[in-house]
């Protein structure tokens, strides 16, 4: 494999230098003296200079999905004639989703710990003050308390919108959430429901959280069924999915991959607008492979796309020149519960080859379902086993935390491997 040629080399001084700028002049002299350097953010993609972003106001309008509230529903063509968009990072448009359900809803309420000083990650700065504090308001340090309250509250015909102040302690509510809020319309023979409920939670890693700040807590929750869960890329999706979320008639669980809350930044509608829960979208289109992916991850796979068509000296000798031009297809998930299993077949059945890639550990990750359900319903036309590109199997290390999720590297690696096949 790609990491393990890479290992068993003979590092020296010079290689070293070569592995972290990829130039070198004839017989191996380092020839960065020589060269021009590369820009501050390097040339590869990014988060913020990530084209799956879109930071014009036309593109913006123009998302996949996107459904205004005031339109008519049996409208498909949206007309975007006089919107308006803004410029926000993902914790804003998480913030500005909350504000438009508590302004069109009265029994919205949002809680949850430090939530009326505006959370540990802003996203709900000013909403105390805005809508008062009986409807924006703290709770104790009890997360299976705040799940208790939710349920009851929705139960009760309130839209309950709660935060878990990190999904790394949201498993202290796991009873509350699995054997009650999963299971409330059934065991009352679909009398009652707590469809108002919605719990919000940071998760994913961040870079230096470790094993209780960088959990991926999700593979929990796959089998409870009478739940759904969604895990938003960008703030345009965290808005239209949050919104969607909190008026779907089923209790949903929001995962926002923290550090994405400062660092993606689109051009965002004002108006109130939803994306549709249960729907994967198409990033970009292929015929050679299917990648998917949800959050935080689609970044790294945008960056070992561009290392697959141009790789630098210090990894072209290992990369097949027959992979290079290979046309890959990339699907974000959005809802990893009902995840689109007809999307994810239509794509598969196209290309013929599959990777899984997520941040949460391999034993019991989505991959593991994702894998048995292509294998099933795809198998006659599969050229190469479904691969998994996970976080691996222990706590998420504090000093190494980089090495614990799949960077670049490890799916470039994946994609040449499963290419190569």
């Amino acid at each position: 494999m790609l990491l393990a040629r890479l290992v068993r080399r003979p590092l020296t001084r010079a290689s070293l230098r070569t592995l972290a700028t990829g130039t070198t002049a004839p017989g191996g002299v380092d020839a960065s003296a020589s060269v021009e350097p590369p820009p501050a953010g390097g040339h590869l993609p990014s988060v913020a200079s990530s084209r799956y972003m879109r930071t014009t106001r036309d593109t913006a309008l123009r998302t996949p999905g996107l459904r205004w509230a005031d339109e008519d529903s049996a409208d498909s063509t949206p007309l975007h004639s006089g919107r308006q968009t803004i410029k926000m990072n993902m914790y804003q448009a998480i913030r500005d989703a909350l504000s438009i359900a508590l302004t069109k809803d009265d029994s919205a309420i949002v809680f949850g710990e430090d939530v009326a000083f505006g959370g540990v990650f802003r996203c709900t700065m000013g909403l105390a003050e805005e809508f008062g504090r009986e409807r924006v308001f703290n709770t104790p340090l009890t997360e299976q308390g705040i799940a208790g309250f939710g349920i009851g509250a929705a139960s009760m015909g309130q839209t309950a919108i709660a935060e878990i102040q990190f999904s790394d302690y949201i498993f202290p509510a796991f009873d509350q959430l699995v054997n009650e809020a999963a299971k409330f319309r059934y065991r009352s023979g679909g009398q009652f429901n707590v469809g108002g409920l919605t719990i919000r939670s940071p998760s994913h890693a961040v870079g230096h959280g470790g094993l209780y700040h960088s959990q991926s807590p999700e593979g929990f929750f796959l089998g409870a069924a009478g739940l759904k869960i969604v895990v938003p890329r960008s703030p345009i999706q965290a808005k239209g999915l949050l919104l969607a979320a909190i008026r779907d008639p089923n209790p949903v669980i929001v995962l926002e991959p923290k550090v994405l809350y400062r660092s993606a930044v689109e051009q965002v509608p004002v108006d109130d607008y939803t994306l549709p829960l249960g729907s994967a979208e198409t990033l970009q289109r292929g015929a050679d492979l299917t990648i998917l992916s949800y959050g935080t991850p689609l970044y790294n796979i945008e960056t070992a796309l561009a290392l697959l068509e141009n790789p630098p000296a210090s990894l072209s000798s290992i990369i097949p020149q027959r992979v290079r031009g290979a046309k890959v297809e990339l699907l974000d998930l959005r809802t990893i519960l009902p995840w689109d299993m007809s999307a994810i077949t239509e794509s598969v059945g196209r290309t013929r080859r599959c990777i899984v890639v997520h941040e949460a550990g391999r034993i019991g990750g989505l991959g593991a379902d994702l894998a048995a359900e292509i294998q099933e319903r795809c198998f006659l036309r599969l050229e190469a086993p479904v691969k998994r590109v996970t976080g691996w199997d222990t706590p998420v290390g504090l000093q190494y935390e980089k090495f614990y999720i799949p960077d670049a590297l490890r799916i470039l690696d994946a994609i040449t491997e499963t290419l190569s096949y």
